[in-house]
Order: C-alpha cells, then sequence, then structure tokens
C-alpha cells in the first residue's frame, strides 16, 4: 500500500489533545471510529422542571452567554481596529521562521493572502444592503421552507444569536464571519445542519449558540493563522496555510467548517456546557495546529479532522 493511502486518524483521545496520533491504513472516506458517534439521543427530557424554574434557567442561560461573548468579542474588536488602521501595509515578499530562512511566496500565493486580508478589513455594516442581503441568505441556506423574517426579529434567535438584531453580534467582527457561515452552509449543508439543529450525540443541558459560536471560530483562526500581521504570517499554522492557499483559493473558508465541526465533536467528548466554550475553543486551535503541522498536509481535505465534514 502506498504511503499516500495511509491516512491519520483523529480518535476519541486525540480530540483534546490528549493522546498521540494512531496510524490507520482504511481508505479516506470515513473514520472508523467517529467522533460523532453514537452519544444517545438529545430528545430525552431533562429531570422534571416547572415551566416557571425553566423560563429563570433559560434566562440565567442568556445572561451567561451574553457576558461570556461579550469579553471575547470586546478584545477581538480592539484587535480588529488595529488591523483597519494597519490597512495600508504593502505585503512582502519574504516569509521568515524563526530560524531566519527565508521563504518566497508564488505571485499566486501573494495575490490570494493580499485578497484574504482585504476581507478581513471590512467591519460588519447592519446598514448596508449587502450585508443585509447576506443575513437574509444565510437564513434561505437555514432554514429554506420558512419565511424569511425580518431583519430585527425575535425568530434570529433560533439560528444562534444572542438578541434580535444579528448585526449586534458582530460588534468588532467582519463581514468575513458572515461569509463563512454560507459557505459553510453551501458547500457542507448536511454538517451545517447537524450542528445549527444540535443533532448529533448527547447535548449539554444548556448548548451554544450556532452563529455567535461561528463568528468566534472566524477570530480563533484569524488568530492561529496569524493574519492580523502587517506582514506575512510568522506562526508556524499562518506558513503551512500559505501552502494550502496555494492549492485552494478557498482554502481559509474551507479550514473555518473543517474547525466548526471539530469543536463540536470536542464539545461532545468533553461533555462541555456554554461556561466552558473557551476551553473547548482552545483545544480545537490546538489539534489544528497539530494537523497543519503534519508533512503530507498539502490541502484542507488532507487534514485527518476533514473526514468528519459531512456533505
Amino acid at each position: 500500500m502506498s504511503s499516500s493511502t495511509l491516512r491519520r486518524r483523529l480518535y476519541h483521545g486525540d480530540v483534546d489533545g490528549r493522546r498521540n496520533e494512531q496510524m490507520d491504513s482504511s481508505s479516506a472516506d470515513g473514520l472508523d471510529e467517529p467522533l460523532l458517534g453514537s452519544y444517545g439521543d438529545r430528545s430525552k427530557e431533562y429531570d422534571s422542571r416547572d415551566e416557571e424554574d425553566w423560563d429563570f434557567r433559560k434566562k440565567e442561560e442568556q445572561q451567561q452567554w451574553t457576558f461570556l461573548f461579550s469579553t471575547l468579542i470586546a478584545q477581538w474588536a480592539q484587535w480588529f481596529a488595529n488591523i483597519l488602521t494597519e490597512s495600508g501595509s504593502v505585503v512582502g515578499r519574504l516569509l521568515t521562521f524563526s530560524s531566519q530562512s527565508p521563504i518566497y511566496l508564488s505571485p499566486l500565493q501573494e495575490e490570494r493572502l493580499s485578497t484574504l486580508k482585504e476581507r478581513l478589513q471590512v467591519p460588519f455594516d447592519g446598514s448596508r444592503v449587502d450585508h443585509q442581503d447576506g443575513l437574509r441568505q444565510l437564513w434561505r441556506l437555514a432554514f429554506p421552507d420558512t419565511t424569511i423574517p425580518p431583519l430585527k426579529s425575535e425568530a434570529w434567535k433560533e439560528m444562534g444569536w444572542q438578541g434580535t438584531d444579528p448585526s449586534t453580534d458582530f460588534r468588532g467582527g467582519g463581514y468575513i464571519s458572515l461569509e463563512n457561515l454560507i459557505y459553510f452552509a453551501q458547500n457542507y449543508p448536511e454538517s451545517f445542519q447537524k450542528l445549527l439543529l444540535k443533532q448529533e450525540g448527547t447535548r449539554a443541558e444548556w448548548e451554544y449558540p450556532f452563529a455567535v459560536a461561528g463568528i468566534n471560530i472566524s477570530f480563533m483562526l484569524i488568530q492561529m493563522l496569524d493574519l492580523q500581521s502587517t506582514g506575512m504570517p510568522s506562526s508556524q499554522a499562518g506558513t503551512r496555510f500559505l501552502e494550502l492557499l496555494a492549492e485552494d483559493e478557498n482554502a481559509f473558508d474551507k479550514l473555518y467548517c473543517v474547525a466548526f465541526q471539530l469543536m463540536d465533536a470536542q464539545w461532545l467528548v468533553k461533555r462541555a456546557s456554554y461556561m466552558e466554550f473557551n476551553e473547548v475553543l482552545k483545544s480545537t486551535r490546538t489539534q489544528l495546529e497539530r494537523e497543519l503541522a503534519l508533512e503530507d498536509v498539502t490541502h484542507v481535505r488532507d487534514l485527518p479532522s476533514y473526514t468528519i465534514l459531512y456533505r
């Protein structure tokens, strides 16, 4: 069997970075031990609670989420503002590792990196018609059989926005966060729906809100890949990502889909709840960094975690 058919597989212990990789010579079409395996029926009702107590706990959950994400996004808003002030910088041709060994980028890599950075510089603006249309497009993809609600409506909470106006959840987040969600829904609709509707595994009593989690994943990837730097990415993950970008102009959006699916897989394995979201996001980043460091990864589809995505 050729070495190209050997694929590294993620097992349950690998999800949180606590075990070494294991090698599996099976085909690349699926996992022998799926991360998103049978975790039980989420339709099981919880212990008896009267309606008043349930309403109180739901309000408490919303307050906890608002505090958690407000803190995270406030920090990212300042970071994003720094990008905008430095947007006039010229993309350099040399990329230097910690070893100071220069790496030359091809014109194609430079062009694609420049295009990606331009996307990062576009803040979400709820007053822009094209951004409003983006939200409507996302709704059509998420709930194709329902009427698109007004841009301010309680219905948006069903998608995992914190309030009635999705535009307030972007805060310092850019339009790329919405583009990532749209790309996910268009290209991996089965995974998108399973995560949106929380259809896999035994879920926590208090789940992460889907849409807001998606915004956080976009930011996590931007930081991990060092895309906020004024020149070329200097992190190991960032430099490896440039190789993926040379092969696929949609590498960032595809990596986002992998990251979202992997985050949910870790969420289930850790049996996490909303207060542990940041911890799960960190372990997701660690796993992605490990996979990007693998020598045989030349395309997003070569990542071991790519095999847990559904189309």
